[in-house]
């Protein structure tokens, strides 16, 4: 029933979002974080997976190859990431923006949220669509 009710208000996320990622393995930031619900604001502790440009949560930490993630945010979409605690008056809080909405977490220390907020930001400068690689200019070669 649970996963009818999240097809149908277009929580599950899209397979094509997470197919060619082996996100089960090696991820580059993987932990526990408390995420807001989209539709009931309560928050919820989820399991995040940061792996080649997709952050990526489960209900528990025991992701397999079968398992299926609750929901993918491509960080190539996003903006900004940066701390929180003053919007929500909560400690260890950071925020995720895209041009269209901003999700809020919450970590379990400064140090978690400092860790997530740099592994997070690398990856949006890594997997950014503003500069493509017709557009690096190498200017050694230029010399």
């Amino acid at each position: 029933m649970e996963r009818f009710v999240r097809a149908w208000t277009g929580q599950d996320p899209n397979p094509d979002d997470y197919s060619n990622i082996q996100f089960w393995s090696n991820p580059e930031r993987s932990g526990w974080l408390m995420k807001q619900g989209d539709y009931i604001k309560n928050w919820r502790r989820r399991w995040f997976v940061l792996k080649q440009g997709k952050l990526l949560w489960f209900k528990d930490n025991s992701v397999l190859s079968s398992s299926i993630p609750r929901g993918v945010i491509p960080v190539d979409n996003c903006l900004t990431v940066k701390g929180a605690e003053d919007i929500l008056n909560k400690p260890f809080a950071f925020e995720l923006s895209t041009s269209q909405d901003t999700m809020y977490f919450i970590a379990d220390s400064e140090k978690e949220k400092e860790e997530w907020i740099n592994s997070i930001g690398r990856s949006i400068v890594q997997h950014s669509r503003s500069v493509t690689d017709s557009e690096v200019v190498d200017y050694d070669s230029k010399r």
